[in-house]
């Protein structure tokens, strides 16, 4: 296995920076997060828990990727780093943006991309959604082949793949060659739990990358009720030993890319441990 980071928990570096730490940390690749780059400080400055998201500066801008990822490349090159996959907030129906990113990840050597299913929080109709994805999906793989790149489609709470069963009822009739799956256990805290082995073992060759964060349940107080906050590796609900287990015997050799959302360290201190603490779950 390969270890690496999803920029998308590294929002306080710059691009340089997070090459660098990475490098000295001893990670293997680096995941880049694809979407838009805010310039300049926001006043007032957001909590610094919303800054993955909204003020990210390890990001690679979608409306100029193609300079934007060739910087990139040449920065992770130079530190012995590879490209573990370029991560888009694109959804499957983004076809002319999913071309542009599939010809940048060609062109760099980038073996995959990644997309994100439509969301859903039971106000639309589930079946209508997951059949225009299907629909749009089709279209993707062809793509896909056209670019040799693939694409893979995260399990995530709040859409219509949290689980490894509705993930792979998805993808089971396109070729895994050219659409895969991002198994994520700590977006399994929030919606879509099952058993290692058993989602695991289901995806089987559509199971092409692993997100490894960790993430528990809290009750903030007695009037309101329960909710899952992100936490660091090891003190939440993610069964990393059993984790491991599952993904060994399944033969699965590819990255676990970590994506950690948790507040409680700072981001040195954390791809610090990070890198320690999975490769001891690995046995390495």
């Amino acid at each position: 296995m390969k270890f690496s980071v999803f920029t998308v928990g590294t929002p306080d570096l710059t691009i340089p920076q997070v090459v660098q730490r990475l490098k000295h940390h001893g990670y293997d690749a680096v995941e880049w997060r694809v979407s838009d780059r805010p310039e300049g400080k926001p006043n007032p400055m957001p909590p610094r828990e919303l800054w993955y998201w909204g003020y990210n500066q390890c990001t690679l801008r979608l409306s100029a990727i193609d300079e934007e990822a060739k910087m990139a490349k040449s920065l992770s090159d130079e530190a012995g780093l590879e490209i573990s996959s370029l991560s888009t907030y694109l959804r499957p129906e983004h076809t002319g943006e999913i071309v542009q990113v599939l010809q940048t990840a060609q062109a760099i050597d980038c073996p995959r991309i990644r997309l994100m299913c439509p969301s859903y929080r039971g106000e639309t109709d589930y079946n209508k959604l997951f059949s225009e994805t299907k629909t749009h999906l089709a279209t993707v793989e062809k793509m896909a082949a056209e670019y040799g790149v693939k694409v893979v489609l995260e399990m995530h709470h709040d859409t219509i793949i949290p689980s490894a069963s509705a993930a792979h009822r998805l993808v089971s009739d396109f070729d895994s060659k050219h659409i895969g799956v991002i198994y994520d256990s700590g977006n399994m805290v929030h919606e879509g739990y099952e058993r290692y082995t058993l989602g695991i073992t289901l995806l089987g060759e559509y199971l092409d990358y692993v997100h490894i964060k960790d993430a528990r349940p809290i009750k903030p107080s007695e009037d309101k009720g329960w909710t899952v906050e992100w936490c660091p590796l090891g003190e939440g609900m993610v069964n990393f030993p059993a984790l491991m287990t599952a993904l060994r015997s399944s033969g699965y050799q590819g990255y676990l890319s970590v994506e950690d959302f948790s507040n409680q360290h700072g981001t040195e201190e954390k791809l610090a441990h990070n890198i320690s603490y999975i490769k001891s779950m690995a046995g390495l």
